[in-house]
């Protein structure tokens, strides 16, 4: 059913496919919120690395820090899921012929 060169390619893309895992798992991004009191860092695999807390939790309301963890952590998220495609379209380019 698969030729050698149908295997060869998915050898290559499973060999880019790890590759890149490697690379992106090297790469931090940070998303914040807050000005500054909620710091998430995610690398580009979508792990979180750390969760930084910028300010006395007795001055917040359990509410207003839940609410802060979220745009922080979507904002960490977004920038991840960016490096996470850029990644995927550098490391494809030439595999596939008209892409």
């Amino acid at each position: 059913m698969f030729g050698s060169d149908m295997m060869a390619k998915l050898a290559q893309m499973k060999q880019i496919a790890e590759e890149s895992k490697m690379r992106l798992a090297s790469q931090i991004v940070e998303g914040e919120s807050g000005s500054g009191l909620i710091i998430v860092s995610m690398n580009g695999n979508r792990e979180i690395e750390s969760v930084k807390i910028n300010t006395d939790l007795k001055t917040m309301e359990k509410e207003d820090l839940e609410d802060l963890l979220c745009v922080a952590l979507r904002r960490a998220m977004d920038k991840a899921n960016k490096l996470n495609e850029d990644e995927v379209a550098n490391s494809t380019k030439g595999l596939f012929p008209g892409f």
